[in-house]
């Protein structure tokens, strides 16, 4: 973690990989090593991947497309919190190679999910884009895989009940 922190896999345009069930502190921890990163002067933007989603489709329709492709090919560590959560259609699948691919070795992607690795794949309805997506990602990448139980239920203000 304490290298993570530094920030050199931003520097040298890596990604991080954070995976792990619900509640375990997964964005949490993204947006730490978002925050570290910024401390070391890298532009940093954090989304949740369903909102992003939603931001293309949008620029899509209004032809700000190649702007908004532009304009996060350019942020140093682009953070993408609960990844895949849901299925991508065809386009959206499109639109997250288009992304990756522009990014690749010019900058550092991290991704938080919830997914392992493995399922990915039946998330993204193309084989050959869910292959071009996971090869962008997942071959120089970090990987931290947090285990546990819910934080919201360990802090939660309420007693637990057992029944």
């Amino acid at each position: 973690m304490l290298e993570l922190a530094q920030a050199e896999w931003v520097r040298r345009a890596l990604n991080t990989l954070v995976i792990g069930p619900t509640g375990v502190g997964k964005t949490f921890l993204a947006c730490a090593l978002g925050q570290a990163a910024c401390r070391q002067d890298f532009t940093v933007r954090y989304v949740r991947t369903s909102r992003l989603l939603h931001e293309l489709k949008l620029a899509h329709a209004d032809g700000s497309f190649p702007k908004l492709l532009r304009n996060l090919a350019r942020i140093k560590l682009l953070i993408f919190d609960d990844w895949l959560r849901d299925p991508l259609t065809p386009e959206q699948a499109r639109d997250l190679l288009e992304i990756l691919d522009d990014r690749y070795g010019r900058s550092a992607t991290l991704v938080a999910t919830q997914l392992p690795i493995p399922d990915w794949l039946a998330q993204i309805p193309d084989p050959t884009l869910s292959d071009a997506i996971l090869d962008r990602l997942i071959h120089n990448a970090y990987r931290l895989e947090l285990k546990g139980d819910s934080m919201r239920k360990i802090h939660s203000p309420l007693p637990t009940t057992t029944n």
